[in-house]
């Protein structure tokens, strides 16, 4: 069984929802999840996934000091350790989510990660089309995961 990683900040609110309804796509899929508020999440986690979602609001037009500090945490202990991991991001965003998604592209970048999909920015309060779209990740990235396409 793949093992996927969520990582996200934003205890409430809108990132909030739109990692639950990832979660929710996950479900239906043959992998094991783990879903981790980012403060949580450390190295371990992160050598343990296959796969890996992030998460984040647009804070500044950047990615969250949060999630930041997660990528602070793991960089140089997983330096070469996770080479070619797969992994998707979502924004919540107060303007157009660029900056945060070009802040996690570059450190990404640093990882050796493979970026498997475009980020999925929503900006404002997410409505229905918008978390069944963060529903569609989830599901796309188990799948893939567990299919062996990434």
């Amino acid at each position: 069984m793949k093992h996927l990683l969520i990582v996200y900040s934003g205890r409430g609110g809108r990132t909030r929802a739109m990692c639950e309804a990832a979660r929710e796509g996950v479900a239906p899929a043959d992998a094991e999840l783990r879903c981790l508020y980012a403060p949580d999440a450390g190295l371990d986690d992160l050598l343990w996934a296959d796969g890996l979602l992030l998460g984040t609001p647009e804070n500044f037009g950047y990615m969250s000091g949060l999630l930041k500090d997660f990528f602070d945490r793991t960089f140089y202990p997983a330096e070469g350790k996770s080479v070619g991991l797969p992994y998707a991001l979502f924004i919540s965003a107060g303007n157009d989510g660029s900056g945060a998604a070009r802040a996690v592209e570059r450190i990404a970048i640093g990882y050796g990660w493979k970026a498997v999909a475009e980020p999925l920015i929503l900006k404002g309060e997410p409505d229905a089309e918008g978390l069944r779209r963060c529903r569609d990740l989830g599901e796309a990235m188990a799948a893939g995961l567990a299919a062996g396409i990434f």
